[in-house]
């Protein structure tokens, strides 16, 4: 005679079973957020604030909130929607440029400053940055490009897992020191009250004589990184692309000498984590921002974004 309890894990056992296997279903993303690899076999998943690993088919979002989730060992039929974005000419070379996601701050509760430091993601950062390798996932790039510090390369490393042309080419990330980030000298560590609100100001102002003792100012950061930028454009034949994964400071850089903007304003641009800039670079040297600061929108919390 069945009992109850037996009924009851027969009953779990198919409701395990129809989860894996059944067609896409909707879930609204506020209630399950990707916070790990599409292309792995498990994905951890929050739901009324507990956090678990679970054994099923692999999870991802969709491209747009409400959509269903799709399940499947990977991500290839998602395709996420980002701005209106025309086909590569042959007489252009197109960049992407990718901030690294969300960081741990070695300052914990107490934002500091941190530069060039190698500071890790935090696992929020580690899930932006897959979104935006998911994102670029539509396009066959020709080069992926990243500064050596570890959040860019984790986020370099992502984007080219899901590059199929260049996987098939055997293709390799190419790291550039010219792309790290700012060095923020004898301020790593410090807040910015520590620093001082005047001195931050008028280091923004490319006060030379406000540069930190053994970092950089914002003029000599553009020169190093603006040569990084045109050697990598070099490596492109006209109808390519590169994707170029860094920092905050970097991005501004390159992004403020596409729309003119003078150095000393740069610092006012926005660039969030883990978001995508589009720049076209034809061959009379004009160059074309696509689009600014496009995050992709798979449902996850808010980064925090403070000093850097």
């Amino acid at each position: 005679m069945i009992t109850m309890q037996q009924i009851f894990l027969l009953l779990v056992c198919w409701s395990a079973w129809c989860f894996s296997v059944a067609s896409p279903f909707s879930i609204p993303p506020t209630t399950c957020q990707l916070l790990h690899c599409p292309t792995q076999e498990s994905v951890k998943r929050r739901s009324g604030g507990d956090c678990g690993t679970h054994p099923v088919h692999c999870l991802f979002l969709a491209s747009q909130p409400g959509e269903n989730l799709v399940t499947g060992a990977k991500p290839l039929g998602s395709v996420i929607v980002g701005p209106e974005l025309p086909p590569i000419q042959n007489t252009e070379k197109r960049l992407f440029l990718v901030r690294h996601g969300e960081v741990i701050n070695p300052g914990g509760s107490r934002p500091v400053y941190y530069g060039a430091m190698d500071v890790d993601l935090s696992p929020l950062g580690e899930a932006e940055a897959r979104a935006a390798a998911q994102y670029l996932q539509q396009f066959d790039v020709d080069l992926v490009v990243c500064s050596p510090l570890s959040r860019a390369v984790f986020g370099a490393e992502e984007v080219l897992a899901l590059q199929a042309k260049l996987l098939e080419n055997n293709g390799d990330l190419l790291q550039m020191d010219g792309l790290k980030e700012l060095d923020r000298g004898s301020w790593c560590g410090k807040t910015k009250d520590e620093i001082g609100s005047e001195m931050m100001a008028r280091f923004d102002a490319c006060d030379e004589s406000a540069t930190p003792e053994g970092g950089e100012s914002y003029p000599f950061l553009k020169k190093r990184v603006l040569k990084a930028r045109d050697e990598v454009l070099k490596r492109l034949e006209f109808g390519q692309s590169a994707v170029i994964v860094s920092h905050l400071q970097v991005t501004r850089s390159i992004l403020s000498d596409a729309l003119g903007i003078p150095t000393e304003e740069m610092a006012g641009l926005n660039v969030a984590t883990a978001s995508v800039t589009c720049i076209d670079y034809d061959s009379a040297g004009t160059q074309t921002v696509r689009f600014q600061s496009f995050k992709p929108d798979v449902g996850l919390e808010t980064s925090k974004d403070g000093a850097n």
